[in-house]
C-alpha cells in the first residue's frame, strides 16, 4: 500500500489500459488485455493484479525508469471501459494526456501495430467510451491490428472470435513487440501530448501514425489469415 499511496505524492505517472470485454479476454476484440498481460509479465509483475471495486478494473502499480505506471483491465463490457479509466485516472491523480489506450484495430492486419496521438475513435466502442467519460481525446492509443473478416463472417463473430492456432503463432510476435514500444513510450522523459480536448483534435490531425510490423513472413502470413 505504501507504494500505492506514493503515487499520489511524487514522481511521474502514467496509466496503461488494456480495452476488452471482461470474461472474454481470449478474444481478439480484447486483444488490448493480452498486450497488458505480456507488458505485466515484462516487468516482473504478472502475479500481482488485484480487483480494485473502485476503479470497476484489475491494476497493477509499477515503476519504469523512474515512472509510475498504473497498468488497468476493465472489468466492464467494451462499449462502457471508459467508466473504469476515468475512475482510475481520478483516484490516482493521471491526466488524460498520461493515459495510453491498448485497443484492437480492424483496419490493420494481424501483424501491424501502430502508436497514435489522438483523434477520433474510427467506431471503437471501447475507445469512444473513453473519450466520452474523460471529454478529451488526447490519450495516446496503441492500435494493435486483428484484421477484418473474410469471406460471410460478420464483423461481430470475428472480433468476439478466438485468434486461431496459425493466428496465435503471429500474435506472440506481436505482444513482444507491442511490449517493447510500450516500454519505449513510458521510459520518455517529457509527455509530448498536448493538454487540452482542442489540442488533441489538432494534435491527430498533425502528428503521424508511427506503424510497426511483426517480421515480413509474418506479415504475410497474417494478410493470408
Amino acid at each position: 500500500m505504501g507504494f500505492e499511496a506514493e503515487i499520489h505524492i511524487q514522481g511521474r505517472r502514467k496509466l496503461v489500459v488494456g480495452l476488452g470485454n471482461t470474461g472474454m479476454e481470449s478474444t481478439r476484440h480484447s486483444v488490448g488485455m493480452a498486450v497488458l498481460g505480456a507488458l505485466a509479465a515484462r516487468l516482473g509483475a504478472a502475479n500481482r493484479w488485484r480487483g480494485d471495486k473502485l476503479v470497476s478494473g484489475e491494476v497493477i502499480v509499477s515503476e519504469v525508469q523512474h515512472t509510475h505506471v498504473v497498468l488497468l483491465r476493465p472489468k466492464l463490457l467494451m462499449n462502457i471501459n471508459g467508466v473504469s479509466v476515468a475512475k482510475a485516472a481520478s483516484k490516482y491523480g493521471i491526466k488524460p494526456e498520461d493515459i495510453l489506450l491498448v485497443h484492437d484495430e480492424l483496419d490493420k492486419p494481424l501483424g501491424k501495430i501502430a502508436m497514435k496521438q489522438g483523434g477520433s475513435a474510427r467506431g471503437h466502442n471501447g475507445v469512444r467510451s473513453c473519450v466520452d467519460c474523460l471529454q478529451t481525446d488526447v490519450m495516446l492509443r496503441l492500435r494493435v491490428g486483428i484484421g477484418r473478416p473474410t469471406g460471410k463472417t460478420s464483423v461481430e463473430s470475428h472480433v468476439l472470435g478466438r485468434f486461431s492456432s496459425v493466428e496465435q503463432k503471429v500474435l506472440d510476435s506481436v505482444l513482444v513487440q507491442s511490449v517493447d514500444l510500450l516500454l519505449s513510450q513510458l521510459s520518455q522523459e517529457d509527455s509530448q501530448s498536448p493538454s487540452s480536448p482542442a489540442g488533441g483534435r489538432q494534435a491527430a490531425q498533425k502528428g503521424k501514425e508511427r506503424e510497426r510490423s511483426a517480421s515480413p513472413a509474418q506479415d504475410s502470413a497474417a494478410g493470408q489469415s
